[in-house]
């Protein structure tokens, strides 16, 4: 275990006749720390030291760093009249029987998971600054896709708080329970690091499941009442940018972000093999991917010049050029087998193609009946 509790102390508190709990716990990164909770019954936390104390329960990963018990705190979490435990105390109870029954670290799930959404806000964002930067260079002007359409500030803004909304209402509960799922089924956090072939296997898989995922999600999401009610939102820019590749309703950031959240908890429930550092790689990989699709450039040097089958950003602008037709996030091959490539070179090739069938069609019919009329002239 990360953290040893050395000692467990109960002080009595004047005023409203709660009690509170200290646990000490010496950790890797901080030298000692102690973290207190007031309890509103005595006997409840007479009953919780002891269960915290208890020989079976030699080492813990404390939680959080709790508030110093206040008169406010302390007030708030008194018995009623009629001696009926309130809320806020049976939340403190339903913590430390979490604490007991899974000897898991609250505090190195808070900071885990405070750790993953901040990097994720990093990435996110200081991925995009540089194709705001972009924007204003007029050298790189040549290689817009769709040109002379530069989106303004004020709709850069309007976009990066919407998307701020989203990550803090909906990313980040899933990104505060990726931890203890994954923890739950097995996830090592601590060294030695995986080495670079386990990571790289794993993170390819984790782009195929997630492309599959997107794509059915994605052209589910184009029928009828999904587009009206669900994706709409996400179609508001027809010429994308960077901070758009975010911008969506909260029913979509849910499912197709399930993709990204999801795969590396399916993979480490059937085989229990995934580090977390493996899953911030995989994480800020997946950012710089959507970004990067949604940058609204292509290069001479995008990576799709290099692995044709990769998606790019030539191929999600036609996206939302056209508003149908390419769901895949990351490659080309599902849009490619299931002939849902978008723009008009596609529609040339898809017509091509049509041509070449119905006159390999009616090539082959002909043939039919001319061996059919030989036959009856024999």
């Amino acid at each position: 275990m990360l953290a040893q509790i050395n000692n467990i102390s109960i002080t009595d508190i004047v005023f409203n006749n709660a009690i509170c709990i200290h646990i000490g716990a010496n950790l890797p990164i901080f030298s000692y720390l102690t973290f207190s909770f007031p309890v509103s019954n005595r006997l409840l936390g007479l009953l919780l030291s002891s269960l915290l104390s208890s020989p079976e329960l030699p080492s813990l990963i404390p939680t959080i760093t709790w508030p110093p018990p206040t008169l406010s705190s302390i007030s708030s979490t008194r018995l009623g009249r009629h001696g009926i435990l309130t809320c806020r105390t049976m939340f403190w109870l339903l913590v430390c029987l979490l604490l007991v029954i899974y000897h898991e670290s609250f505090l190195t799930l808070f900071l885990s998971g405070l750790m993953t959404f901040v990097l994720h806000e990093v990435f996110y964002f200081g991925r995009c600054i540089p194709w705001m930067i972009i924007d204003y260079i007029p050298y790189f002007h040549k290689y817009k896709i769709q040109q002379g359409k530069v989106n303004s500030l004020r709709e850069q803004w309007q976009c990066t708080s919407a998307v701020l909304l989203s990550h803090f209402t909906v990313e980040l509960p899933q990104i505060w329970f990726f931890h203890p799922i994954c923890a739950y089924f097995g996830m090592a956090y601590d060294t030695p690091l995986p080495d670079f072939f386990t990571m790289f296997y794993q993170i390819a898989l984790f782009f195929c499941v997630e492309d599959s995922w997107h794509y059915w999600n994605h052209r589910l999401m184009h029928y009828g009442p999904f587009y009206r009610y669900i994706h709409k939102q996400h179609h508001l820019y027809s010429a994308p940018f960077g901070l758009a590749a975010e911008y969506a309703s909260p029913i979509e950031v849910m499912v197709l972000g399930l993709g990204t959240v999801g795969t590396p908890i399916l993979w480490c429930a059937l085989t229990k093999n995934l580090h977390i550092f493996t899953v911030y790689v995989w994480v800020i990989l997946r950012l710089f991917q959507a970004v990067d699709a949604h940058s609204g450039y292509e290069f001479p040097w995008s990576l799709h010049h290099f692995l044709p089958f990769w998606a790019g950003a030539d191929h999600h602008d036609d996206h939302h050029r056209y508003f149908i037709g390419n769901y895949a996030s990351s490659f080309r091959w599902w849009d490619f087998i299931l002939d849902t490539e978008a723009g008009p070179k596609a529609k040339a090739d898809r017509l091509a193609r049509q041509k070449a069938k119905a006159a390999k069609a009616e090539a082959k019919a002909a043939a039919k009946a001319a061996a059919g009329s030989s036959k009856k002239t024999e």
